[in-house]
């Protein structure tokens, strides 16, 4: 038998409804009531590390609207993702933590600091300029002891590589242009395949440290080029699933199974599925 709640639905419903109030305040609400002994019983069970993968789930397909350029399903994801910071509040609200009104104070208080150029002595800045200058403000405020703290270890490797970078450059160590940074990419696509042929007992631990300087070095290439190396590569993965996908439709509805084609059998079809000669087979 289910538990009898205190309050009708239609009163919960109303208190979140109440124009009085702005979106965001019943948002806020909304979220309370869900969490209250009259709420959600999975909401009422979940902590700030539970609500983790939905955090992540939610900031990801934020991501895939704007790459889609789907701004239908930007404005219906930016919501999906406010209910999970508004849920994270709500629980350090319970436990008496801080609210979201202390977060939105603090990151008010920080956007101030970091923009003199626009609410302090004005000035005209570049972009670049103004990257610069934040993570300049940041150190010599002592908002973080070092250069590249406050970078996430979780992140993915791509985009940490990418804030590195930034955030070295925005105190001047960094290459002047793009090009600077390639020839950093051929020395080390150099060291790659020296250690490739090499028979030193180490090999695989220096081949993935050659590997990883690499990486690092076309990160860094294509920040200064003024690409953002995760999402260009999120694009060259679906390119290639969408192109392997036709490969695949092609060679099942042909021969049957790839052990029956060549390498080169296969690469002829590859060729002709990025130059348009195929027609597609659904």
């Amino acid at each position: 038998m289910s538990r009898k709640v205190s309050a009708p639905m239609s009163d919960l419903k109303a208190r979140v409804l109440d124009d009085r109030l702005a979106p965001f305040e019943r948002l806020c609400r909304l979220v309370e009531i869900l969490r209250s002994p009259e709420g959600c019983p999975w909401d009422r069970v979940q902590t700030h590390a539970s609500l983790l993968p939905y955090l992540i789930e939610e900031a990801y397909e934020v991501i895939e609207s704007v790459e889609a350029n789907d701004y239908s399903a930007l404005k219906e994801e930016l919501g999906d993702l406010l209910v999970q910071i508004v849920f994270h509040a709500q629980l350090a609200g319970e436990r008496g933590d801080f609210t979201i009104s202390d977060s939105i104070g603090l990151i008010i208080d920080k956007l101030l600091r970091r923009h003199p150029h626009v609410f302090e002595e004005r000035r005209e800045l570049r972009p670049s300029q103004v990257r610069d200058q934040w993570e300049k403000i940041k150190t010599e405020s002592g908002e973080k002891d070092s250069v590249l703290s406050g970078l996430p270890r979780t992140a993915p490797a791509l985009t940490t590589a990418f804030r590195i970078g930034e955030k070295a450059g925005g105190v001047g160590f960094d290459w002047r242009k793009p090009d600077e940074a390639l020839a950093k990419v051929e020395e080390e696509i150099a060291e790659v395949r020296s250690e490739l042929a090499s028979d030193h007992p180490d090999r695989p631990q220096r081949l993935r440290a050659e590997f990883g300087d690499l990486l690092f070095a076309v990160a860094s290439s294509a920040r200064l080029a003024g690409v953002d190396p995760e999402g260009a590569l999120r694009q060259a993965l679906e390119k290639f699933r969408t192109r392997f996908d036709r490969l695949e439709r092609e060679v099942l509805a042909d021969r049957g199974s790839f052990d029956k084609y060549t390498l080169d059998e296969m690469e002829a079809i590859w060729q002709a599925i990025k130059k348009g000669q195929l027609p597609d087979r659904q």
